[in-house]
């Protein structure tokens, strides 16, 4: 549906005098839309959060002059299903082969990008749309998920593990290129903070100190190199939002800002043990924000519905004045955010949006026969369920290929280290031990996930409960799961034929070894 301009002067007082009237904009020119997605951020790390430790300017202007949401989710913590999700309006396992990491995008599935592409938007990316993984069109072409890639302004980059793409002036190139009076939408998909990080780099060149951080999380052991590794998280996740704010300028300078809506978060929580890759509360509760000048009433609110990435791509169409039969994508399970954006109200707006969906599939390879770690669970209150479908299964990857679903860090080295010391230690059993079929957790004063209530009598009704919720959920949303037919996700073929049969390739005695984690990481039993 079309929107419309925000009410006139005289129209204003009468609009007051009816109180069941919802204010809403009213007609103007088609809004541009800038996503920005920092790749392996978690939800607590932006300074607009509370977070003293990282500092994030650009992100904390777009909560102050937009909305700042508190409980934003990814329904899959992984950069290609999440990412799929955020551009189809679907969850991950209604997305077929989309549902894994490294897949084959299916043809069927168009993303918001590409009808907005059709109908009338500039569109392009620069750094990383979706990814990774293999999307053609029918005669074998690249397709443009995210738009046309622009990617040849490069940068010195401040460490070696920072990318040496320069984000914001290739932004400036996609303006320049763009047709006078058309739309635009444009994808920021900065490299930062995924790994691999210079080691040292924010205490060397972001001037911080160890006792900047004012907690590690319980999972992890708290020492210097845990500690150092987290400054160098922040320094890259400072780096991202540094492009960001010339991002914010460029649109200003050229008269833009007002009529862009500018959405920020990131694909899935940091790339660190027992986060990136599962899904516990830091693993899939996202940083976002969203600014829009044009629309959002009374900046600078704070929001605390339960939204998801699925409610973009509806909010983006709807926006653009584009039907969902018009826009040719298949149905979408998300809802617009706009009564949010148009009401003056804050905290909670809708009763409705009292819950997310989360769940994943296959990630990263490294397990017997290619297969995942299948999970569904709901968030929803105060509390998160989690349901694992195959706990014979490791799920951070098998032991002797490397635990392939964590990447490579200091900290997963000190954790695996310890446990070769100690085998009663109790960090390994949290980020790489075998799991219980059910999992309850009162986020509000666990948000680390550390007490599984799943088994305390007071809670067996809420988690009967939130259970019967979600399985009827997917069983609406046609999830292959629910109807016996899971397997079909360990089926689909993995798109990376280098680390495809890892397992059975390494058992056999040819010499693998995954980019993504070090030598170290791989077990000998």
């Amino acid at each position: 549906m079309k929107i419309r301009p925000f009410l006139l002067a005289g129209l204003v007082a009468l609009s007051l005098a009816c109180s069941s009237c919802e204010k809403r904009p009213v007609a103007h020119d088609p809004p541009n839309i800038l996503v920005c997605i920092a790749d392996d951020a978690s939800w607590p790390h932006m300074s607009a959060y509370g977070t003293s430790w990282i500092k994030t300017p650009a992100f904390d202007k777009v909560a102050t002059e937009g909305i700042l949401f508190t409980r934003a989710y990814t329904p899959n913590a992984k950069c290609a299903p999440s990412r799929a999700c955020l551009l189809t309006g679907r969850n991950s396992w209604q997305l077929e082969e989309a549902a894994n990491h490294w897949c084959y995008f299916p043809r069927k599935f168009k993303t918001y990008v590409e009808a907005l592409g059709e109908n009338g938007y500039f569109t392009g990316h620069t750094a990383k749309g979706w990814a990774p993984g293999i999307a053609l069109t029918a005669d074998g072409m690249k397709r443009e998920l995210t738009g046309k890639a622009y990617n040849d302004a490069k940068t010195d980059p401040p460490t070696t593990g920072v990318s040496k793409i320069d984000y914001a002036s290739n932004f400036e190139k996609f303006l320049q290129d763009k047709p006078e009076g058309k739309p635009f939408c444009f994808w920021y998909g900065g490299y930062e903070p995924h790994r691999r990080y210079e080691y040292g780099s924010g205490i060397n060149k972001g001037n911080k100190q160890l006792s900047d951080i004012d907690q590690v999380f319980d999972f992890w052991p708290d020492n210097d190199t845990v500690r150092t590794d987290m400054l160098d998280y922040a320094f890259e996740l400072e780096y991202f939002d540094r492009h960001l704010m010339r991002m914010l300028q460029t649109l200003e300078e050229e008269g833009l800002l007002d009529n862009t809506i500018i959405v920020v978060t990131a694909d899935n929580g940091m790339p660190f043990p027992r986060i990136k890759g599962q899904e516990y509360e830091y693993s899939n509760h996202i940083p976002m924000a969203i600014m829009w000048k044009n629309g959002i009433r009374s900046p600078g609110r704070v929001v605390d519905d339960f939204v998801s990435f699925i409610d973009l791509a509806p909010t983006f169409l709807e926006l653009a004045g584009i039907s969902e039969n018009r826009s040719g994508m298949a149905a979408i399970q998300g809802k617009s955010l706009t009564d949010i954006f148009y009401t003056e109200k804050e905290g909670i707006i809708s009763e409705s949006r009292d819950h997310v969906l989360i769940g994943k599939e296959r990630h990263d390879v490294g397990r017997p026969y290619d297969v995942g770690y299948p999970i569904r669970g709901i968030v929803k209150g105060d509390f998160l369920y989690i349901r694992n479908f195959e706990t014979d299964r490791w799920p951070a990857g098998d032991p002797v290929t490397g635990y392939l679903n964590c990447d490579g860090s200091p900290t997963k080295t000190v954790i695996l280290n310890l446990h070769r010391q100690d085998m009663a230690d109790m960090f390994w059993p949290l980020s790489f031990g075998k799991r219980v079929k059910d999992e309850l957790y009162y986020i509000k004063d666990d948000p680390e996930c550390m007490r599984n209530l799943a088994f305390h009598d007071d809670h067996r009704p809420l988690m009967e409960s939130m259970k019967k919720q979600l399985f009827s959920e997917l069983k609406k949303q046609g999830d292959p799961r629910m109807s016996g037919q899971g397997h079909i996700f360990d089926e689909y073929p993995y798109a990376d034929k280098r680390s495809a049969h890892f397992y059975e390739r390494y058992m056999s005695g040819e010499k693998l070894n995954a980019s993504w984690v070090n030598p170290m990481d791989f077990e000998k039993h």
